[in-house]
């Protein structure tokens, strides 16, 4: 009885609800002086909805889904708010959801509207990797109904590809919804911010690029100022991507533009980020000139501490530090900030490179006492400058304190230094006997770094079998075997005139595909080498002659000095209230200066080997086998060589024009050296500290040591220093030419700048001095060598004999004149 009582009354309300007209929101209350009446039909409307919802909800959760309503569902009259209810249903899944959907896109009175979309797109969003199809067919689906998708709905379509990793699909629905931006109205750009800011983080900085850019050449057609340009978050990340990447061209496009760009939301981040990315790249001019625009912004774009940080960090790496120095102060004096710990590491690590180590040790000494600790970084800085610097004795009481005194925990990188610093120090069984003891405590204190340096110095030491021990061991310790190591064997190899030992390598190198690249390398360039040459190409010079010595000072790729009324009128802009005068005057002097501001002095020295994997092996390769034909003397093969792989388009670095210049001076072909450094500086190469060695070092030879301070005039206003083999040949060249005061000045500047003296150039004072005939002060610098502990070598002793037949004779020639005299009767 109750039964039927009920069902009469449901059949009653499915007639009522019937009878309704659709919903639609025009309907919906407007204002407080609606009828009885048609609040009555309102109320009667939301209960008729509910109703509707939940039976539709009940049949969506059986088993046969939608087909369960059966004939009822053609008597449901659907409407814009029963739908978004149903799909609003946390009850269901997202797949009943859709089919829902899709039945009632089927019914012929019925259309979705943009709301009915976006919530369906927000549903399948959550789950993209199952949907992906399904959200194409929406939006497929919107476009032909001629709706368009809101911003927030299309942010979340976005984001949600990219959660999953779909960065293609992200980028197909970019695509094609952007068809329609010109005839409609332009997403926002929150939209697009996030999504870049998505696609940089997961290192797909391509897609981030495509993206920006067609969303910048999209705002041509855009009219008035209605550009959409994601925000400053955004274009930071950006920005920084294409950093991290090495990506030189891009980023300078991307900049172009966005300061071309009126609404450009350039902020204190961006510039210092564009600060550091331009100098880091050797572009001193337009992180000078960004400081400059950022102080006369003022406001909210003063420049801050990282502003001065990453300002220091160029400096120091375009190889400037005395400028950095200066800059250093400023900051402490009148910038209104404090150093911090990213401060002191920068500096004391441009100090160390540069060979500055006394500054080093004062900055590291202030930051102590300011209360900063110092980190493992640091330390190995200190270490590292100190042990070049040929202090060892400083460099252990610095390694004891690090870890006794500081509790700073040694890595396998401050092991490396040490055991590098040891054996060139002239402490070669210390530094193995450390390797040893390091071995025995496990592989978290050596890496493969380490066995490479060890060795590097026991292939120099001519002892092949240890090292290719070292090599069996250092494999079955589960570290790869590198490039370096390999060159380093090879070398050994062929200075014992093995030239078929490449093969023994596949003995002890089992693992990896290094050297079947080595040998078929190896195979291709000789092959290349036997193959014959054109007779025409053969009789030109390769690199251009110089024929005026006075040359040399010009082809290296750096400013020359400003002249007198220039400088006059930079001190005059100068603002004397300025917070930094002296960054203001650098800025002011590269403003000045309209030639090109590629680095023209590199503070790292270059090296045969740089390690990164097969982006460097051909030029690895090939300064190896330069190196190997150079030291045989073969300098026509080595030359080959050379011009083989440069017509192959292996571009060749620093150290390869160092090398051939290098044999050119010893060989006495000094014209066609000063042209290897005139097609040097062509190439866009910058010199460092082997390069001005060299020049020296030819000088000294051609007897015109009169050059020799203007080319240390040079250095010093490029921003170089002078590390040992540079005091050295300085010294080597002077007193050969017996500018023997000007030898000794420099020994005392050598002293006077924190570097100790090595048994090389001891041995050199003590030669030019015994052949000048200043026998007593060849005396004192054989004493002064050993009471600083310098232990003599095999030169030492040769160099000595040479100092007693000059002493030997002086005497003889003494007593020949007092004889003389005793015998004269008057």
């Amino acid at each position: 009885m109750r039964h039927g009582r009920r069902a009469k009354t449901t059949a009653l309300l499915h007639h009522s609800i019937a009878s309704l007209p659709p919903f639609h929101p025009k309907f919906s209350f407007t204002t407080a002086t609606k009828s009885s009446t048609d609040t009555k039909l309102a109320t009667l409307s939301d209960l008729g909805n509910l109703l509707v919802v939940a039976s539709i909800a009940k049949a969506l959760s059986k088993p046969g889904g939608i087909h369960s309503l059966g004939k009822d569902g053609d008597s449901i009259q659907l409407s814009d708010a029963v739908v978004l209810q149903v799909l609003r249903r946390n009850s269901l899944d997202s797949s009943k959801k859709l089919e829902f959907f899709r039945w009632c896109s089927l019914r012929h009175n019925y259309k979705h509207s943009a709301g009915a979309y976006s919530q369906m797109l927000k549903t399948v969003c959550f789950l993209p990797h199952q949907h992906h199809d399904d959200i194409f067919d929406l939006v497929a689906s919107m476009r032909r109904d001629g709706l368009v998708l809101d911003s927030s709905t299309f942010k979340l379509v976005l984001d949600g590809f990219i959660r999953c990793g779909k960065f293609d699909s992200a980028l197909e629905v970019l695509d094609y919804v952007e068809r329609d931006l010109i005839s409609t109205s332009c997403l926002s750009p929150d939209v697009y911010s996030s999504v870049l800011i998505a696609l940089v983080r997961k290192d797909q900085i391509s897609i981030a690029l495509s993206i920006f850019l067609k969303l910048l050449d999209s705002s041509s057609y855009t009219s008035g100022d209605k550009v959409v340009i994601p925000d400053a978050v955004a274009c930071n990340e950006l920005l920084v991507g294409l950093k991290r990447a090495g990506m030189k061209d891009e980023f300078k496009h991307v900049f172009n533009k966005l300061r071309g760009t009126k609404v450009y939301p350039l902020d204190r981040w961006g510039y210092n980020i564009c600060i550091h990315t331009f100098g880091c790249w050797g572009d001193l001019k337009i992180a000078l000139s960004l400081f400059k625009e950022m102080k006369e912004k003022s406001g909210a774009f003063d420049p801050d501490l990282c502003t001065y940080n990453s300002l220091i960090h160029v400096l120091c790496l375009l190889g400037k530090v005395k400028d950095s120095l200066v800059v250093w102060e400023e900051l402490k004096a009148s910038s209104g900030h404090e150093p911090d710990a990213f401060t002191y590491r920068i500096l004391i690590q441009g100090c160390s490179k540069s060979y500055r180590v006394m500054d080093a040790m004062r900055i590291f000494s202030e930051m102590q006492y300011n209360g900063i600790r110092a980190e493992t970084v640091v330390y190995n800085s200190l270490l590292d400058g100190l042990l070049k610097s040929r202090k060892l004795m400083e460099a252990c009481n610095l390694f004891e304190k690090m870890v006794d005194d500081d509790g700073v925990r040694a890595s396998c990188w401050t092991y490396n230094i040490l055991i590098d610093g040891l054996y060139k120090n002239g402490r070669a069984e210390a530094a193995f006997t450390m390797f040893c003891d390091l071995k025995k405590k496990g592989n978290n204190f050596v890496d493969g770094v380490t066995y490479s340096i060890v060795i590097l110095h026991l292939c120099r030491e001519n002892k092949l079998e240890d090292a290719l021990q070292l090599v069996e061991e250092m494999e079955a310790r589960g570290f790869v075997v590198d490039l370096v190591t390999v060159t380093s064997l090879m070398i050994a190899l062929y200075r014992r005139g093995q030239w078929d030992g490449t093969e023994r390598l596949m003995k002890h190198i089992r693992d990896g595909n290094l050297v079947p690249i080595l040998l078929k390398w190896k195979s291709a360039m000789e092959s290349s080498l036997k193959s014959p040459q054109s007779k025409k190409k053969d009789f030109m010079p390769m690199f251009p002659s110089i024929k005026d010595i006075t040359e040399i000072l010009n082809v290296t790729n750096s400013a020359d000095t400003q002249s007198v009324e220039d400088v006059e009128q930079i001190d005059s802009e100068t603002d004397e209230w300025s917070s930094s005068p002296y960054m203001d005057q650098l800025a002011n002097k590269f403003a000045s200066d309209s030639r090109h501001s590629w680095q023209s002095f590199s503070l790292a020295r270059g090296v045969r080997v740089m390690g990164k994997g097969d982006d460097s092996f051909d030029i690895d390769m090939v300064n190896t086998y330069l190196s190997i034909f150079l030291a045989k003397g073969k300098l026509s093969l080595a030359c080959k060589l050379f011009e083989i792989f440069t017509d192959m388009g292996v571009d060749p670095v620093s150290y390869t024009y160092n090398s051939i210049m290098s044999s050119f001076v010893k060989k006495g072909y000094f014209k066609e050296a000063w042209g290897v450094l005139h097609t040097m500086g062509e190439t866009f190469n910058p010199a460092d500290v082997a390069t001005y060695n060299v020049i020296i070092q030819g000088l000294g030879k051609m007897g015109r040591a009169d050059l020799a301070n203007a080319v240390l005039d040079k250095l010093i206003k490029e921003g170089g220093y002078l590390d040992v083999v540079m005091y050295n040949t300085l010294i080597n060249a002077l007193g050969k030419a017996g500018r023997i005061d000007e030898a000794n000045k420099m020994f005392q500047q050598m002293k006077a700048g924190g570097i100790n003296p090595d048994v090389v150039t001891y041995n050199t004072l003590i030669e030019v001095h015994s052949k000048a005939g200043r026998l007593k002060d060849a005396y004192k610098f054989l004493k002064m060598m050993l009471d600083a502990g310098c232990a003599p070598n095999h030169v030492t002793d040769t160099t000595l004999d040479f100092l007693g037949k000059e002493i030997e004779k002086l005497r003889y020639e003494k007593a020949s004149i007092m004889r003389a005299n005793t015998d004269d009767p008057s």
